[in-house]
């Protein structure tokens, strides 16, 4: 499989990688043991990648990393797209959320942006919006819904963006995400982060 580093914030440690044929478990797994091994400096080989966190509110499985039979204290989030999965590794303390998806977006990827999401605040913006530009604010909507805690329950239409979407609101919730653009080969990727609220 081939993996590139990406240029996540600070105190966030993030690869994608791709592989024809492969299945999007066995990915997950070299990746986060890529990223820990550099890390912990430790052999790969000591770290297992095995089990899961139960899913919760409409959000994927995610990993747990172990060593020498404990939990790293680092959470793990994933995302993967046919053939290509990324992975990001923080400290505990931060919600994030990522996405993953193809830069061309086919017709049925098209219809599903327009009838869920809103670009920018005004409908005219679709008008005039290209295939590649609904396809970015449609990635950072869904990075979102998966750093907020309550996960699918907020709707994609509810996620508020601030141009130059490099901001994201949703309901109920004080305070912001911030959106980092890490796309790569082809593959639009969308890491949102922010502070967890007492709310």
């Amino acid at each position: 499989m081939e993996s590139t580093k990406l240029d996540a914030p600070e105190g966030i440690k993030a690869r994608v990688g791709w592989a024809p044929g492969t299945e999007a478990p066995d990915r997950i797994r070299q990746l986060t043991k890529t990223i820990l091994a550099a890390e912990l400096e430790i052999d790969a080989a000591f770290i297992d990648v095995s089990k899961e966190e139960p899913a919760q509110f409409g959000h994927h499985p995610q990993p747990i990393a172990m060593v020498d039979g404990r939990a790293v204290p680092m959470m793990i989030r994933t995302a993967s797209f046919r053939t290509a999965t990324v992975v990001a590794v923080r400290d505990p303390g931060l919600l994030i959320g990522l996405d993953i998806r193809d830069r061309k977006p086919d017709e049925a990827a098209l219809h599903e942006i327009r009838s869920h999401s809103h670009l920018w605040g005004d409908d005219s913006a679709w008008d005039s919006a290209t295939p590649e530009q609904l396809v970015f604010h449609w990635s950072r909507v869904q990075a979102v819904r998966q750093a907020d805690p309550r996960g699918i329950s907020v709707r994609p239409e509810q996620v508020k963006l601030d141009p130059p979407f490099s901001r994201a609101f949703t309901p109920d919730r004080r305070g912001d995400y911030k959106l980092v653009d890490l796309s790569r080969n082809g593959f639009v990727i969308t890491l949102a982060y922010g502070v967890p609220t007492t709310e």
